[in-house]
């Protein structure tokens, strides 16, 4: 099993490779999520949960490590190493043609990484005071430690770059490993993203409220099953029919399938994370850094999600625009799921954008319109972009999409102003008082 044995009390990470190629992704998951034959719902998401980006973005789910294995076990028809040769040749092909490789990785705390018993081993770090005196002092470093994580195995992977994919707590980090070590970055994707403390609150309503009246009662599986599907799906999603049968159904049986069988991730590992996401921030130096580091940001969310509110991960995006452009569709915190080929389709935009040094004015109008999107601005096919600055079909369909916005600023104020002078004459026009009888 492949591990990236970090330096740090023995901690191990694992994680898995998918394809080849010279276009390097690392894929940073959520604390929220356990995967269930192709879906994420409930608790302790693991390297698992990317699988609808890795089929979309490699074509193929076979790690990199069983196609090893099979290489370097030829049959007998392929005696002498020849599908060793074959893979080799295969291989070189793929990195040749621009290929892409994918690595997801369990998070400390989760699924087959480590599961560390301090809180400590989540959120703090012994880091040197500013002065450069020999004392040390203990300071509160948030996601910070889970960056230096990713960070470690970007080294013992050999990248010297990567695009970084991260999803919910996953996006946290990836934020944390961009100002920790902007070099390392070609491109950053944030999907489900909050500025953690109080924005990790949910969105506070009746239907919120609920569902965490019925997550503190769940005392089985099946309780539970019910209460996380409504918690990272859409009700539309659910109801969709997969054949005779509707998706909460499936999704249902499935999860409480594999609760039964594989439990939830340990509490000391969820509390530790936990407290990650509560503790996490970004300082106006990191958010610079970010800005600044010449790298592409694509923050993508799901309008429906009741977990990370949008309004949040719209903040974000303010603050790092233009490099920064904001997507909404329509689904829920598990959105890449919901939605696999839009998202699939943003991330493939942002890898061919971030290669063709794409300009942070074009990339920021740069969007994509299809069923469920939310478009801020226009987009073309990358396919039509040249380097040479922007296109005059792009600043066309810039105007034409501002132009409809300017029809109701106009026709707002027209009847505003119908309004006052209505109200003017009413104020000037003499009153007629009947006469008493005496």
């Amino acid at each position: 099993m492949p591990y990236c044995e970090l330096s740090s009390n023995g901690i191990r990470l694992f994680y898995r490779r998918y394809g080849h190629g010279s276009t390097k992704v690392l894929c940073i998951i959520e604390i929220w999520g356990c995967f269930v034959d192709g879906f994420g719902v409930g608790l302790a998401g693991t390297h698992d949960s990317w699988r609808p980006q890795i089929k979309g973005l490699i074509g193929d789910l076979k790690p990199r490590e069983e196609e090893e294995e099979e290489a370097a076990s030829p049959g007998p028809e392929e005696a002498g190493g020849k599908r060793s040769d074959v893979a080799d040749q295969k291989r070189q092909e793929e990195e040749e043609e621009g290929g892409i490789e994918v690595c997801c990785f369990d998070n400390r705390g989760a699924g087959r990484s480590s599961v560390p018993t301090t809180k400590s081993d989540y959120t703090w770090s012994i880091i040197p005071t500013s002065n450069a005196l020999l004392e040390q002092k203990k300071l509160k470093c948030r996601t910070t430690i889970m960056a230096k994580d990713a960070l470690a195995l970007l080294d013992h992977l050999g990248w010297e770059k990567a695009h970084v994919f991260g999803h919910s707590m996953g996006a946290m980090i990836a934020c944390k490993l961009a100002a920790m070590a902007p070099e390392r970055i070609c491109s950053l994707a944030l999907l489900s993203v909050t500025g953690g403390g109080y924005e990790c609150f949910p969105k506070i309503d009746l239907q919120t409220l609920s569902l965490a009246f019925r997550f503190l009662r769940a005392k089985t599986p099946e309780e539970r099953a019910s209460v996380d599907l409504e918690t990272h799906y859409t009700k539309e999603y659910l109801d969709e029919y997969v054949g005779s049968c509707k998706r909460r159904n499936i999704l249902y049986q499935e999860y409480v399938k594999a609760l039964s069988s594989k439990g939830m991730q340990s509490a000391i590992g969820f509390e530790g994370q936990s407290n990650a996401c509560w503790t996490h921030s970004l300082t106006s130096n990191e958010l610079r850094t970010i800005h600044t580091s010449g790298f592409l940001v694509s923050v993508i969310h799901g309008r429906c999600d009741i977990i990370a509110q949008l309004e949040h991960a719209r903040r974000l995006a303010e603050k790092l625009h233009p490099v920064a452009k904001m997507v909404e569709l329509r689904g829920g915190h598990l959105v890449n799921h919901e939605r696999p080929d839009e998202i699939n389709g943003a991330l493939m935009d942002l890898i061919k954008a971030s290669k063709l040094k794409l300009k942070p004015e074009e990339w920021s109008s740069f969007a994509v319109k299809q069923s469920g999107w939310l478009v801020m601005g226009e987009q073309m096919p990358l396919a039509k972009r040249n380097n040479h600055g922007a296109s005059p079909l792009l600043i066309m369909f810039n105007l034409l999409g501002k132009l409809p916005l300017s029809c109701i600023y106009f026709f707002g104020s027209f009847i505003m102003a119908c309004e006052n002078m209505k109200n003017s004459f009413n104020i000037l026009k003499p009153v007629r008082v009947a006469a008493l009888d005496s």
